[in-house]
């Protein structure tokens, strides 16, 4: 039977971490109330340009 290394889970944890660590310094930092608030005034925009414009 092959011999088990015992430092095998470590590496696999560190890299990982390593992820997620570069995963979270890219891209802006936004305020998850500040995404909610502009997809609402995207909508009523939407909605106003819709009916003072209409297309068909």
């Amino acid at each position: 039977m092959a011999k088990r290394s015992k430092g095998t889970g470590f590496q696999s944890a560190a890299g990982l971490i390593r992820y997620f660590e570069e995963e979270k310094s890219k891209g802006p930092k936004l305020d998850p109330k500040l995404v909610v608030y502009m997809a609402v005034i995207f909508a009523v925009i939407v909605e106003l340009a819709l009916r003072f414009w209409p297309t068909a």
